[in-house]
């Protein structure tokens, strides 16, 4: 059965409620035809003149005066409590690229909390952007033609292993897990070319990187298949 709230065809911008890059943000919105608020974001969305194509979360963090605010079908109330915001988001939105702006800053838990959703989400292709970094899942193959020296970081959420090309390190034969060998702080030396044998791989990039990452990713087809609910 569809579920799905948002169907675009061209990416689409996501708000949360926690800490925005201002400058990227205020840029993506000059240019995002869709534009979709998890919960509390709507007010970030709304402060900015723009009135969000839908609010989906539970509600919890979004004053009742805002929520006056919203035109007629905008608010999408998910009641369950059982997953985040972001969650009801992903799995919500059909789109061929999410960029995700408010889901990373000063709380770590928050900040692992969506690391955990983009894997397990990994069929989405959805980019988090912050002030010092953007964070997306590896997907089964990226080429990125990237700054040589550029910070190039892997952080595995799972156990996985792959294959690279343009990196300082190459990743051929290392077996990456959370609690065993990860990969931050490598480094591009040219064009990179990232192969991965399953999801669970988190790409760390500095911000200077998103529209090169933006680009790439909607334009690719590849995709990890939906995990079973």
């Amino acid at each position: 059965m569809n579920t799905k709230i948002v169907h675009a065809l061209s990416p689409v911008l996501l708000v949360g409620g926690g800490e925005c890059a201002e400058d990227a943000l205020t840029n993506a919105m000059k240019v995002s035809q869709t534009i979709v608020a998890a919960d509390g974001g709507a007010a970030e969305v709304l402060a900015r003149g723009r009135m969000p194509d839908s609010v989906i979360g539970d509600m919890d963090s979004l004053d009742p005066a805002l929520q006056a605010q919203l035109a007629p079908g905008v608010l999408m109330h998910i009641a369950e409590q059982d997953s985040t915001d972001f969650d009801k988001c992903l799995r919500h939105i059909e789109a061929p690229l999410i960029e995700a702006h408010g889901f990373l800053g000063a709380r770590v838990d928050h900040q692992l909390a969506a690391f955990t959703v983009l894997v397990r989400r990994s069929d989405q292709c959805c980019v988090l952007v912050g002030a010092h970094d953007v964070v997306l899942v590896a997907p089964p193959r990226l080429v990125l033609d990237l700054p040589i020296g550029m910070r190039f970081s892997l952080f595995p959420m799972a156990e996985v292993t792959g294959r690279s090309e343009g990196l300082r390190w190459p990743i051929d034969g290392i077996e990456f897990s959370p609690d065993g060998r990860i990969g931050t702080s490598n480094e591009v030396t040219g064009p990179v070319t990232l192969e991965m044998d399953g999801p669970g791989m988190l790409i760390i990039l500095p911000p200077e990187a998103l529209p090169q990452v933006t680009l790439t990713l909607s334009q690719s087809a590849a995709r990890w298949p939906a995990r079973a609910e």
